[in-house]
C-alpha cells in the first residue's frame, strides 16, 4: 500500500494531464515527492512504471532505444554467435519510452530530472511525445503506442526548459507540505506515535527550515529518517536548543558547524 499523500491541487494536476494526454511537468524543492508520485500512481492504478533517470550525458534517443554496436562487433568474433549477429534486432534495447510505447496497454513513464541534460534535450523529445511513436533506424521498424502512457517529468530548476517543451506540458509546482499535511505524512509512516511527540518533532523541524542562514533545508525524507532514529532511541529527549542526531537533518558543513556553535 502506497504511503504517498496527494494534496488536492496535485490530484487536479494529475487529472488534467490524464484528460489532455499531455506530460505532467513537476517542479518543487528536493524532497517534495516529485519522483515518488510516479511510483504512487503506478501502484494506485496497477500500471507498469518505466523510469528514465536523466544524466548530464543523456540524449533524447536513449529513452527510445539503444543499439549495442560494440556487443555485436564482439559477438562477431565467435562462430557460435554468428546467427545472433546476423539479426540486428538482437542488439536493440528499448528505453523507458520505447518500452511504454510498445507495451500495448496503459503505463506510467517517469522522466526524472530532465534539467540535468543539455538545453536542447527536451526539444528533441517533442515529436515522439506528440505522436507517441518513433522509428528504429537500424531495423526500419516503427514503434507506435496504441495506448498513450501517463508521462511525468521532474525538474529541479537547474536550468530553464525550452518554451516549446513547456507549451506541451501541464505544469505543477509542488509546494513543501504544510505542518498539518506533514503530520498526516508522519502518521502514515509511523502509525501509533504519540501526538505530543509528533507535534514536538514537527515544531523543531519547521523551526530549523526557517533559519535564514540555512544553506540546505531538510526535506520530507530527511524528516522521516530523523523520526525513525528518534523512535529507535526513546531515551533521547527533544531539546529545542540542541538538535539530537543533527546529521540526519543538516547536510551542509556550514549548517552543521552553525548548529554545533
Amino acid at each position: 500500500m502506497s504511503k504517498y499523500i496527494l494534496s488536492q491541487d496535485l490530484k487536479e494536476a494529475v487529472r488534467v494531464a490524464e484528460i489532455t494526454e499531455r506530460p505532467l511537468l513537476l517542479k518543487g524543492e528536493p524532497g517534495t515527492g516529485k519522483s515518488l508520485l510516479a511510483e504512487h500512481l503506478a501502484q494506485e492504478k496497477n500500471l507498469p512504471l518505466y523510469t528514465w533517470n536523466v544524466k548530464s550525458t543523456s540524449k533524447a534517443k536513449d529513452g527510445l532505444y539503444f543499439y549495442d554496436a560494440v556487443q555485436r562487433l564482439n559477438d562477431s568474433r565467435f562462430s557460435e554467435e554468428l546467427e545472433k549477429v546476423s539479426q540486428v534486432k538482437n542488439y536493440i534495447e528499448l528505453g523507458a519510452l520505447g518500452k511504454a510505447f510498445s507495451l500495448g496497454r496503459p503505463s506510467v513513464v517517469l522522466i526524472d530530472e530532465i534539467d540535468k541534460a543539455d538545453i536542447e534535450f527536451p526539444n528533441d523529445l517533442l515529436l515522439e511525445l506528440d505522436k507517441m511513436e518513433f522509428s528504429i533506424n537500424e531495423t526500419n521498424e516503427t514503434i507506435r503506442a496504441s495506448k498513450r502512457p501517463l508521462v511525468l517529468v521532474t525538474s529541479n530548476n537547474e536550468k530553464e526548459l525550452p518554451e516549446a517543451f513547456l507549451r506541451r506540458c501541464i505544469f505543477h509546482y509542488i509546494r513543501f507540505p504544510s505542518k498539518e499535511m506533514m503530520k498526516a505524512v508522519v502518521e502514515t509512516h509511523f502509525p501509533g506515535l504519540a501526538r505530543e511527540f509528533i507535534e514536538s518533532a514537527l515544531s523543531m523541524f519547521y523551526a530549523i527550515r526557517q533559519i535564514p542562514s540555512l544553506q540546505k533545508k531538510p526535506s520530507t525524507s530527511e524528516l522521516l529518517d530523523w523520526i525513525k532514529i528518534l523512535v529507535a532511541t526513546p531515551e533521547v529527549r527533544l531539546d529545542s536548543k540542541n538538535i539530537p542526531f543533527a546529521g540526519s537533518l543538516l547536510k551542509s558543513e556550514a549548517d552543521f558547524r552553525s548548529h554545533l556553535n
